[in-house]
């Protein structure tokens, strides 16, 4: 690969053509499927299928007595048949059973434990979705019972006590969206996941066998509540937290990160194959302990017969990405006012495209950043992968040495960010690379073009900590007074304090110990505080909405307490 000043560019021959009888890029037809569709699952169009067969049964039977009456004798038959086996011993146990299961408090200490281990393991769309299938089944179970006014069995003796309709079976529908809530919530797919699933099976089968013992159920009411607590989380869970994206996971690792393996694996396989031509032969996630916005990964690639093997670096995106943005962006404003003077991406195809084209104009102003070789499309609108040059041989500058060359060519870089009118946005250790002297850029996903004249200020202050931690603070500022005046460097120091730092520097300034930020002001003409707190009317309002909001939530919840617990 050549390379010039200002870093590299990414050599044609590694995105070839398609051909005839080879390989390389090819355009999706319309009407094919992406590397990563949106899969509910063979089990789950099948609880939909039985969900739609139910919504037209009920529809028929209130439309034809004949029917109605039909599965009227076919429902008593069957209890005439069960309850005809009814023994001492087993009367007792299967009221147990009923006791048991049936009981508030089983359904209110489920549902409130998963609730407190979801909030523990900060699983929110989890926790949302598990709240929201409750909520719809048992809302939607009190109003079919109301519009079918199906009655209890009459022509038995009925054992236990109950209240209301039985289409469908109210207890039954409770335990069933919450034990399947449960596993999908809580257990991670694969081995554990079946278990689970088989658990929650013979639980709600032994309870059907015991109320239909019992005659206090029909069948038809024990199979239209399975289906109706069973396919409403499986769907839902499938739908808004398919665990391709939100995986459940005990591993300690951060939200942003996915999972790159399975089916994800295979679909970053074939997007970067047909849209950019390469071959990629592995993928490792790289450097997760200093991104927290997107899944940082090394893709080993061929790009034919002719082309070594090499490594690309590569960022995947996600619609969870673009949601931890706008609440990131909504927070700063809320905390800080205009401090940052931006606006949330409205979609990951943004996310994708702005850092593609900031990369691009870096590389042309001269700023050593990865060479970009483009993105790929993993699934429209939901998934995109970013793809770079990987620094091979690089070290990050926490723990590369650092001497005179190193401080020069980072202080150079920051100058020539000023000279071309952007602001990196995020200059940390982990985002400063070493290799033979000089300071490589990288993650440009926070550039900002005609930034602020306080986000540049901070730029600066932000560059010569990084370069301080390894050296110290006089030696860094001489070398600073080659490329910057005294006047920016204490507008450096003045803008910068607490959080416009990212946390990463924060948290190695304090292990570091000596107070850099005060010894560079020391050495720095005087220069009062640059306010970081900004008033606006969007301030307020933001404020106010988002404290309604949280308000009215607790309102909600507190008034549906009976039905979620």
């Amino acid at each position: 690969m050549a390379t010039d000043g200002a870093g590299t560019s990414p050599s044609r021959s590694l995105t070839p053509q398609r051909g005839p009888g080879g390989g390389g890029r090819r355009r999706r037809p319309s009407g094919e499927p992406p590397p990563l569709p949106r899969n509910l699952g063979v089990s789950g169009r099948v609880w939909i299928t039985l969900t739609a067969s139910l919504v037209a049964i009920i529809g028929l039977v209130l439309a034809s007595q004949a029917l109605a009456s039909g599965f009227d004798r076919w429902n008593a038959a069957v209890l005439r048949g069960i309850v005809a086996i009814r023994t001492g011993w087993l009367t007792t146990l299967m009221v147990g059973v009923n006791t048991v299961l049936t009981s508030q408090w089983t359904i209110r200490v489920l549902r409130v434990g998963t609730l407190v281990a979801l909030v523990g393991l900060r699983r929110w769309r989890h926790l949302g979705v598990f709240l929201g299938s409750v909520v719809v089944v048992e809302l939607s179970a009190y109003q079919l019972a109301l519009l079918v006014a199906s009655p209890r069995p009459m022509d038995v003796r009925v054992i236990g006590t109950w209240e209301g309709f039985s289409f469908p079976s109210p207890p039954v529908a409770a335990l069933a969206v919450t034990l399947v809530g449960m596993v999908y919530a809580l257990l991670p797919p694969g081995q554990p996941r079946s278990w689970g699933k088989w658990a929650a099976g013979a639980t709600l089968l032994l309870l059907g066998l015991a109320r239909m013992y019992l005659a206090v159920d029909h069948p038809t009411d024990l199979w239209s509540a399975v289906i109706l607590g069973v396919s409403v989380p499986v769907v839902a869970f499938r739908f808004f937290a398919p665990n391709e994206v939100y995986p459940v996971t005990y591993r300690r690792a951060k939200a942003a990160h996915l999972d790159v393996g399975g089916r994800r694996g295979q679909a970053i396989r074939t997007a970067v194959q047909e849209q950019l031509g390469m071959t990629v032969l592995d993928i490792q996630p790289v450097g997760l302990e200093g991104s927290a916005g997107s899944t940082p990964l090394r893709l080993r690639v061929a790009a034919g017969d002719r082309e070594p093997e090499r490594d690309l670096f590569a960022k995947l995106y996600a619609k969870s990405h673009v949601r931890a943005d706008r609440s990131y962006k909504l927070g700063r404003t809320i905390l800080y006012g205009a401090l940052e003077d931006e606006a949330p991406f409205q979609s990951v195809r943004r996310f994708v495209e702005y850092e593609d084209y900031t990369l691009l104009r870096l590389h042309r102003v001269g700023i050593p950043v990865p060479a970009p070789f483009g993105f790929v499309e993993i699934t429209p609108e939901r998934e995109y992968l970013i793809v770079m040059e990987f620094f091979t041989g690089a070290q990050e500058i926490g723990t590369a040495p650092v001497d005179d060359r190193v401080i020069d060519s980072g202080l150079l870089l920051i100058r020539r960010l000023w000279d071309g009118g952007l602001a990196h946005r995020d200059v940390k250790p982990a985002n400063l690379m070493v290799r033979d002297g000089r300071v490589l850029l990288v993650d440009a996903f926070f550039v900002q073009v005609r930034p602020s004249p306080w986000r540049q200020a901070v730029d600066l202050a932000n560059m010569m900590l990084c370069l301080a931690v390894r050296t110290d603070a006089e030696r860094v500022y001489r070398h600073a007074l080659r490329y910057f005046t005294e006047d920016d460097i204490a507008e450096a120091f003045a803008a910068t304090r607490g959080v416009a730092s990212p946390t990463q520097l924060r948290s190695v300034l304090k292990q570091d110990g000596r107070d850099l930020v005060a010894q560079f002001r020391a050495l720095a003409p005087a220069r009062q505080p640059v306010a970081i707190q900004h008033w606006s009317l969007r301030r307020v309002g933001l404020s106010l909405l988002v404290l309604a909001l949280a308000v009215l939530a607790v309102l909600v919840v507190v008034q549906n307490w009976a039905v979620v617990a």
